[in-house]
């Protein structure tokens, strides 16, 4: 069994230099105090074992260097060796280093790859991933509180299922897909197989049609014939009415010519009018083009003249800042100059106190005892010679050292001046600097917001220039598409109103749309004459989204008087819903819905569409639509017209086309025309517009000007704050740090000059008291003789007024000198030059604002004029718009007149064709019926004329058909003469419906016999017509069937190789889940009762899935000996420990490393347990593995075979220190 032998680590955390920690053996206990490295220590073996930094408590690798948390790293590198020893007694180095931020690492002292590393320490089972060898401080607590999902987590890493289960995951959606789309192409076919069922149905029901239509005819005679009747007699009536409206007609139109030619003479005034008003406006345009220009140059004057504003009030506020600095310049040289007077005068005043006091003194000796003192004092000195050379020689030398001292106090003086001359001078660059600054800011503000306005102008006339390009391209193409194209003026006119009416009512009403014909749009030309025919009147019809809307337009005509209109509204019209299976009719060929051939936008008028197209189909020919609308083969009639505009109704009225139905035809070809037109206009509008914003080429201009200063400006600015910056001021920090570092050198030397002259004093103070005792030996009697103790009493009291007068000297010759240094300092500088320059300044600029004034007040007087003569085009204009207001008000009044007229003649005109309309429907209504009795063959009695004579001119016949009016009036005509000239015989009707007298009665008995007809035909409609295709589908569907089948089957197939796939994955998960599951299992009840030491502990792990138990959570619970059983979250916090450590240790025993590291395992364990935990790792390490452990307790770490010992060095950086202790050959006990 192989084993961790040394742990060499170096500079390492807080193990600092190279340090050796072994031999480890096989049951080893690292200890040492809190603090002390310890953790480091694991730590080492994590990282040389391959841990990854966050795992280490730092966060970067260069941390790991001793020192690097301090900012203080003893290296730039560290490394740690783990010496492994093999079973066949080799050797096996394996080293980490950290240089910087960058691991190495070597095996045997060798560089390799960090997966060969890893792989080699795999080989020997020691697994970083799943740290099946370390067990940090707190692991055994996070363990025991561990929930089932989490250990299932842990089992996962440690046998290395967890590598299957993103490809498990992936391959069981693919394989629940895979059964979904097997599920849906089940019920796929299921779906198919009752369409057969239905089809089969439609089948058996085609056989009841034909039995139900003949019962229909015997009530459509009595039908037929009561229409006749009465529309007879409403044509006989109708013809009187026709003519007195006719001769009241004639005489509104002489009127109307008469105001006609009055309107005439007053266009012509009101044309010479506008073309004046015209030519003012021209006027009015150059003047304000010559405005714009004059503007730009006033702009940059009264630019220059608040940039020269700006400029004098800089120069103000400096100049004042100059005084200000020049006034506290004289008032502190004044100062100086009242202290040096001050000083002179208290030394004048000490010098006159001098005199008074020598003239006061006493002297107290005789002349022969004065003789005695010098003849005793000439005795004391050739005693004491020596003491005397002695003390003259050291006060020699303390004169020299005090002069040295006074030399260099002097220097530091003057030191100290320069260097608060500097810091002065500094100061004020500083200020100078920020005032700069100040001055960069504002005028790069000023400039950000210049160039954001360049910006926006530029792009304005770059914008609007390329739009004219863009305007003038896309004109010229519209000329060449409207090219010499014309529109009939009166009708241009008309369909500008009828616009213009439409318009109206869509600012009025929000639910109005537009006429139909300007919503669709045919999809190929050749169907605009077929489209044209059956829309008819519906063609102008404007489209309103409720029956709300149409009335409230319908109540504004009526109002205003104006030209009746049809609306369509959407939630009232009855739009029959398509009959899809019209669209698959093959014979003849390309028959279409005319629905289909029409596109219109928006989708929401769709009603509409469908309301106006009535399920109408179009065929080539006439021989076709007669064919699709009567002989189609299902015995249904249906709306057919052919691409000429002969139009077969289903109610058998045959209509042909017409020169007039081509006229309005080609309305689908004008409205492209009038859009184009349309379009012209506005983009004519758009290109004056763009025009005067090219205009702006000037301000632009203007703003680059301004802009191109102010980059000077600031480019100057800027050069001048750097020259400040990086030459005087960096010069100036030079000076003062030189003469700082003076002045520190001046400060040990002053220092050192004081120590040796109290040293001189002392042996001044030695010397002098020898002499002093040879001097009172001397003097003893005279001292005796004159009253005092020795003779210094006396001495020192002349002495001591010496000392004092010549101290009081020297300190008002140093107040002199101090002062009059600073005096000549201050009078140097010269505040008053700064002043007059600035002064001089102010003066300039006031001058020059002056001359700018005067100009831009130039730009504005002629700004001015410009506008003056401005606004008197403006005024004219108005006077002008003033005539030509009275003239269109004239105008007005005669148009008025005129509307009158034409409201007149177009009231009866309407009257007139109301007649005109009731009597050609009541002659179409004829028409119908007889074409209805034909068509459908209803047996109609006749005493004259026979209905068959009517097929020769119904074939010429060009009239309009239902709701038209007869585009060929002469061929109409001719049909209903010959229709006139047919007798009805009424007999088949019986009384009660021939004496009817009110339209009501007629319309009520009218409405009764056909719904009686209705009824019936509504019976077979909902019966619909047979479906002759139902084989036909019913064979599409079996083969549909048979399809799906196919789809089914592959769907199964892919099913079924994805189970197989996902099983696969899904076993060699659960193999390897399974096997370290089943090991760890199968030992912890083991290791559990070994570790407690007693055979009724139990322990318990179990999958809460048996299945797949990696999907779910693993439970585990402990029996503590003599306690019941318990969840596991209810043990004391030992019992937890010992829980833990079982099952850390069965994990463990799969695939175990060679060695086991642990963190303060016995930290919530009592001494019992502790002895248990000890005993059963000592037994472990002799068989199975090496233990490595770090314990604070004694009871636990005396076990151990071996101590390693961890000793702080505290300081601001701890370093461990390492001590190890072989206990295998301690004796127990």
């Amino acid at each position: 069994m192989g084993y961790l032998k040394y742990i060499e680590v170096e500079n390492f955390k807080s193990y600092r230099g190279l340090q050796l920690i072994g031999p480890l053996k096989p049951f080893t206990a690292i200890i040492g105090p809190n603090g002390s490295g310890k953790s480091n220590f694991m730590d080492a073996i994590s990282f040389v074992l391959g841990e990854k930094k966050n795992c280490l408590r730092v966060k970067k690798l260069s941390d790991l260097i001793h020192g690097a948390p301090i900012g203080q790293p003893v290296s730039n590198r560290a490394h740690v060796t783990a010496v492994y020893c093999n079973e066949d007694g080799t050797e096996t180095h394996f080293t980490r280093l950290v240089a910087h931020s960058s691991s190495e690492f070597r095996i045997d002292n060798e560089v390799v790859s960090q997966d060969e590393y890893l792989n080699r320490l795999e080989g020997l089972r020691i697994n970083v991933k799943a740290k099946n060898f370390l067990v940090f401080q707190g692991d055994v607590e996070t363990i025991a509180m561990k929930n089932p999902k989490e250990r299932t987590v842990l089992f996962e890493e440690i046998s290395h299922s967890l590598e299957h289960k993103a490809e498990y995951e992936q391959l069981r959606s693919e394989m629940i897909k895979a059964e979904e789309d097997t599920q849906f192409s089940y019920q796929k076919k299921k779906g198919i197989a009752a369409e057969k069922k239905e089809a089969r149905l439609e089948k058996e029901e085609a056989d009841k049609y034909q039995r139900l239509k003949e019962t229909l005819a015997e009530r459509q005679v009595v039908s037929q014939a009561f229409q006749l009747y009465h529309i007879q007699r409403d044509l006989d009536s109708l013809a009187a009415d026709m003519a007195s409206k006719t001769n009241e007609l004639q005489r509104h139109v002489r009127k109307k010519e008469k105001i006609e030619e009055e309107v005439r003479d007053k266009r012509k005034e009101h044309g010479r009018l506008q073309r004046d008003m015209a030519k003012i406006e021209q006027q009015i345009r150059e003047a304000d083009v010559e405005l714009n220009k004059r503007k730009p140059a006033f702009i940059k004057a009264k630019e220059r003249t608040a940039h020269m504003q700006k400029k004098l009030e800089a120069a103000r506020k400096s100049l004042k800042a100059a005084k200000k600095v020049d006034e506290t310049h004289q008032g502190e040289i004044a100062e100086l100059e009242r202290e040096l007077e001050e000083v002179a005068e208290h030394m004048q005043e000490f010098e006159q106190q001098l005199s008074q006091e020598s003239q006061g003194r006493d002297v107290s000796l005789e002349d022969s005892q004065v003789r005695e003192y010098h003849r005793l004092k000439e005795e004391a000195g050739r005693q004491a010679s020596l003491h005397l050379q002695n003390l003259d020689s050291v006060r020699r030398e303390h004169k020299s050292d005090q002069d040295r001292h006074d030399n260099e106090l002097r220097k530091r003086n003057e030191i100290q001046a320069k260097l608060k001359q500097k810091k002065a001078e500094l100061d004020e660059n500083v200020r100078r600097v920020d005032k700069l600054a100040e001055q960069i800011r504002s005028s790069e503000a000023s400039l950000e917001e210049l160039r954001r306005q360049e910006q926006e102008v530029s792009q304005d006339v770059a914008a609007a220039k390329g739009r004219v390009a863009e305007i003038n391209r896309e004109l010229e193409a519209l000329m060449n598409e409207l090219g010499d194209a014309k529109v009939d003026k009166h009708e241009d006119s008309r369909r500008r109103k009828k616009a213009e009416i439409v318009d109206h009512f869509k600012q009025l009403y929000p639910g109005v749309y537009d006429r139909l014909v300007n919503m669709c749009q045919p999809i190929h030309k050749k169907y605009n004459v077929a489209i044209t025919k059956v829309l008819g009147k519906n063609m102008e019809a404007i489209v309103v989204d409720s029956e709300k809307t149409g009335r409230a337009c319908i109540k504004y005509l009526k109002e205003q008087m104006l030209e009746a209109e049809t609306f369509l509204p959407l939630d009232y019209i009855d739009a029959k819903p398509l009959k899809e299976r019209l669209r698959s009719i093959t014979n003849p060929k390309n028959v279409k819905l005319l629905y289909d051939v029409l596109q219109y936008d928006p989708p929401a008028i769709k009603r509409a569409v469908l309301y106006a197209t009535n399920n109408a189909l179009v065929c080539e020919t006439a021989d076709d639509a007669s064919r699709v609308a009567y002989d189609l083969g299902d015995n249904k009639r249906y709306d057919a017209v052919a691409l000429d505009g002969t139009y077969y109704q289903k109610n058998g009225f045959i209509s042909g086309g017409s020169t007039d139905l081509a006229k309005r035809a080609r309305r689908w070809d004008d409205k492209a025309f009038h859009t184009l037109k349309a379009r012209k206009e506005k983009l004519t509008e758009e290109l004056k517009e763009m025009m005067k914003r090219t205009r702006k080429e000037s301000d632009l201009t203007t703003l680059q000007s301004q802009i191109r200063g102010l980059e000077t400006r600031v480019r100057y600015s800027v050069t001048d704050r750097d020259n400040i910056r990086n030459k005087s001021m960096a010069n100036l920090e030079k000076e003062i740090a030189r003469l700082e570092q003076e002045l520190n050198r001046q400060e040990p030397l002053l220092k050192k000059l004081e120590e040796e002259m109290r040293a001189k004093e002392s042996q001044v103070d030695e010397l002098k008291e020898a002499q002093n005792g040879i001097e009172d030996r001397v003097f003893a009697d005279f001292c005796a003789s004159i009253g005092v103790d020795n003779i210094r009493q006396y001495e020192e009291r002349e002495l001591r007024a010496t000392q004092e007068r010549d101290r009081k000297r020297l300190e008002f010759e140093n107040q002199k000198s101090r002062i009059v240094n600073r005096l000549e300092y201050e009078r140097s500088k010269d505040t008053g030059e700064n002043v007059r320059k600035w002064q001089k300044t102010v003066e300039d600029d006031e001058k020059e604002l002056e001359n700018l004034k005067q100009a831009e007040q130039a730009q504005m007087h002629s700004i001015d004029e410009q506008m003056q003569a401005l606004e008197k085009l403006k005024s004219n204009k108005i006077s002008k718009k003033q005539e030509l207001d009275a003239a269109e008000e004239s105008m007005g009044e005669i148009r008025k007149r005129l509307t009158a007229v034409q409201k007149e003649i177009a009231s009866v005109q309407k009257a007139l064709t109301a007649l005109e309309a009731r009597q050609e429907q009541r002659r179409q209504d004829r028409h119908s019926v007889f074409q209805t009795c034909k068509l459908e063959q209803i047996p109609l009695r006749l005493v004259r004329g026979n209905l068959e004579d009517l097929d020769a001119t119904a074939q010429t016949d060009d009239g309009a058909g239902g709701d038209e009016v007869a585009a060929s009036q002469a061929s109409i005509t001719k049909v209903y003469e010959r229709e006139g000239h047919i007798e009805v015989d009424y007999s088949v009707l019986p009384d009660e419906l021939t004496e009817l007298d009110t339209p009501e009665e007629v319309k009520r008995e009218g409405n009764r016999l056909n719904k009686e007809i209705a009824d019936m035909q509504s019976h077979l409609q909902r019966i619909q017509a047979p479906n002759m295709r139902a084989m036909e589908k019913l064979d599409g569907v079996k083969e549909r069937l048979k399809e799906t089948d196919t789809e089914f089957e592959n769907a199964r197939k892919r099913a079924k190789k994805a189970k197989m796939a996902f099983e696969k994955v899904k076993r060699e998960r659960h193999r390897k889940f399974t096997a370290c599951f089943d090991q760890v299992s199968n030992r912890i009840d083991e290791i559990y009762k070994a570790l407690t030491n007693n055979a009724s502990a139990q322990a318990f792990l179990g999958p809460e899935n048996p299945e797949e138990p990696y999907l779910e959570g693993l439970n585990y619970n402990c029996v503590a000996p003599g306690k019941r059983f318990q969840p596991m979250s209810n043990l004391s916090g030992g019992e937890k420990t010992v829980a833990a450590l079982a099952l850390l240790f069965a994990v463990h025993s799969y695939q175990p490393a060679p060695f086991f590291v642990l963190d303060e395992i016995d930290a919530a364990l009592d001494n019992t347990n502790i002895g248990k935990v000890a005993n059963f790792i000592r037994k472990q390490t002799e068989t199975s593995f090496q233990c490595i452990v770090i314990s604070l307790k004694e009871e636990f770490y005396s076990h151990a075979d071996a101590l390693v010992g961890i000793v702080p060095d505290p300081g601001e950086c701890t370093i461990s220190r390492v001590l190890t202790m072989d206990l295998s050959e301690v004796p127990e006990g």
